[in-house]
């Protein structure tokens, strides 16, 4: 058996008098992949902060060993000395530097009279690349160059270039493509087999199957268990994870649907950077009242651009012509879709659904903030009482209604993002990726209130790139692909074979 690397026992961390870490332990191996798992707001990021000194010693409590000896580390830079580097969820790449001033960021190989030897740390970064068989990655062009994957995994060379004994991997798929996926998972065998130690932090238990020699699950900031890969399986894992069985992920309920009450017409959306490219290429489709109809398609294939177009926040030049119970409507921003009726909740939460420094509650009333407004004041008391009633419908885990949203974990960032967006009571609402790295109990709540929601008479656009979500929620599916619309399935029977085959395939005038 390998040598123990490292050891957390009894970490304990408190913020502003409320306890987010409550007794965890981890135990990794040299090379050994150990899969941590927990919902959001778990305390899985908080604990590896604590592991990386984020949060120095003395800032928390337990004890941590590496090595055989106790780390007191008081900075990053004493942590990745000792050879614990962590890859955060948001990359921490400079996008205009090139790919071996990324690396090499603070590290620059010195030369004559203390000036950057560009030549040398171009020769290091490209034997780095070569070595983990990325030689296609040219050191000299700018990370903005890159696809997210692939910046992904410049950000693993810039790990490696530090000597690093464990690596940290903190949701490092959540905004990958599936091939991307598949090279990262192989880069991380890859290292395993090297004899480097990875903890790996994901809500996709495929992966952590695929990957991890053993698993840790913690639940409300405690350790809950651990267990060798081998001996468990993935429903014991979400049982561990929610603390409840879960017989379905997909808590399909039946709802009546009625008529149309919501059509897109035409929809045709310019690429911003070459108005002779169609992003979306002349798509007209309905939506019944109390449907859920998901938007299926490859990655690129245009869904997003579609969603945004309805929803007046596409950046390019578009066209679109809208009914709405039967009448037509001008959406030409935000603002109007709202006063609408028609809702969205956007894909990248980070850089569209939420404001960072505001609080929770604030995030989530600034949708209808006209309606806590007289005479220029602000209804305080109002707000707060229906910021509470969103908070506990949402169940959004947050030590106060008042702690900025950025506090929060992504899974609670995103209900808050969803409870915004009900406030205006929309008739149609539109969910792009609703689901992102969100963990398993938190998709399984969004999804039933998906189907109350529906239920109550509301219809419901959602766009996703896992096909088991589109497939286990939508009563209809629509399948883009290259702009077009190339399919619209009633979901009885459906298939993914089904899906991803009109996916793929030209309309017959297009071939």
């Amino acid at each position: 058996m390998a040598e123990t690397l490292l050891e957390m026992r009894g970490i304990t961390k408190d913020f502003a008098g409320v306890r987010a870490l409550n007794g965890i332990n981890l135990t990794v191996r040299a090379g050994e992949v150990v899969g941590l798992c927990g919902e959001n707001g778990a305390g899985k990021s908080t604990m590896m902060k604590v592991l990386s000194a984020v949060y120095p010693y003395g800032t928390w409590g337990g004890t941590i060993q590496w090595q055989g000896r106790e780390l007191r580390a008081a900075s990053i830079r004493e942590t990745e000395a000792a050879g614990i580097v962590i890859i955060h969820q948001e990359l921490m790449l400079v996008p205009q530097l090139s790919v071996a001033e990324n690396i090499f960021l603070g590290r620059e190989p010195r030369g004559f009279g203390g000036f950057i030897d560009f030549e040398a740390m171009y020769a290091k970064a490209a034997a780095l690349m070569a070595d983990l068989k990325m030689s296609h990655i040219n050191v000299a062009q700018p990370v903005a160059h890159y696809s997210g994957g692939e910046r992904q995994l410049i950000e693993i060379a810039k790990a490696l270039s530090k000597n690093a004994k464990l690596l940290i991997l903190d949701e490092p798929t959540s905004s990958l493509t599936r091939s991307e996926t598949e090279t990262l998972l192989g880069l991380v065998k890859g290292l395993k087999a090297r004899g480097t130690a990875c903890v790996y932090i994901s809500h996709k238990l495929e992966e952590i199957e695929a990957i991890a020699d053993s698993v840790t699950v913690i639940r409300d900031g405690a350790y809950v268990g651990h267990a060798a890969m081998a001996d468990i399986k993935a429903s014991d894992i979400i049982r561990m994870m929610i603390g409840r069985e879960m017989t379905s992920l997909f808590p399909r309920e039946a709802h009546p649907i009625g008529e149309v009450v919501f059509e897109a017409r035409n929809v045709i959306c310019l690429d911003p950077q070459n108005v002779n490219r169609r992003r979306v290429d002349d798509v007209s489709f309905q939506l019944r009242r109390g449907e859920i109809l998901g938007i299926a398609g490859l990655v690129g294939a245009g869904r997003t651009e579609l969603v945004s177009a309805l929803f007046g926040c596409y950046r390019g030049p578009y066209t679109a012509e809208i009914l709405l119970e039967g009448k037509p409507i001008t959406v030409r921003t935000p603002k109007e879709a709202v006063r609408h009726g028609l809702c969205m909740v956007p894909e990248d939460r980070k850089a569209h659904g939420i404001v960072p420094d505001l609080a929770v509650g604030q995030n989530i009333t600034l949708s209808t903030l006209d309606d806590y407004t007289s005479g220029g004041l602000i209804d305080e008391n109002r707000e707060l009482r229906d910021i509470d009633a969103a908070i506990a419908q949402m169940r959004i885990k947050t030590a106060s209604p008042m702690l900025a949203i950025a506090r929060l974990s992504g899974g609670n960032q995103q209900k808050a993002v969803i409870s915004k967006m009900l406030a205006p009571k929309p008739r149609v609402l539109i969910l792009d990726e609703p689901t992102r790295g969100v963990d398993v109990g938190a998709k399984y709540e969004i999804y039933k209130l998906m189907f109350d929601l529906v239920k109550q008479g509301m219809s419901i656009i959602m766009v996703s790139s896992e096909m088991p979500e589109v497939l286990g929620i939508s009563d209809r599916v629509l399948v883009i692909g290259e702009g077009q619309l190339r399919g619209d399935f009633i979901n009885d029977g459906l298939t993914q074979e089904q899906v991803l085959t009109a996916a793929i395939t030209p309309l017959p005038h297009a071939a």
